[in-house]
């Protein structure tokens, strides 16, 4: 039972990260920098796809281009995949702001 409680437990936090990513009021990239013992398991794909406007073909080329694979846990990314892509998706805010209309 305590078991099923804690999973219960993570799947509400990430729901709520999930959320707040996808409001704004969140980004992937802190999630992947700061990693919560809640996503340690979580695979990166799942993160990337809560963005608004990911879908898979954006969320596999971003991934594609630090060799990481979509499945891959957050947990286990080492120091230095963290923080390309941290930086890869900052670029990626960056650029889709300038390209919004004001």
């Amino acid at each position: 039972m305590r078991a099923l409680a804690r999973a219960n437990e993570i799947r509400s936090a990430r729901a709520q990260i999930k959320r707040g990513i996808a409001r704004g009021g969140l980004t992937a990239a802190e999630v992947i920098l700061s990693c919560p013992p809640e996503v340690h398991s979580m695979p990166i794909g799942d993160l990337l796809l809560s963005q608004r406007r990911w879908g898979q073909t954006r969320c596999r080329k971003l991934l594609a281009q630090v060799q990481v694979s979509e499945r891959k846990a957050i947990g286990s990314l080492t120091e230095r995949q963290r923080r390309l892509l941290a930086a890869l998706l900052s670029g990626c805010d960056r650029s889709a702001a300038a390209q919004a209309p004001s």
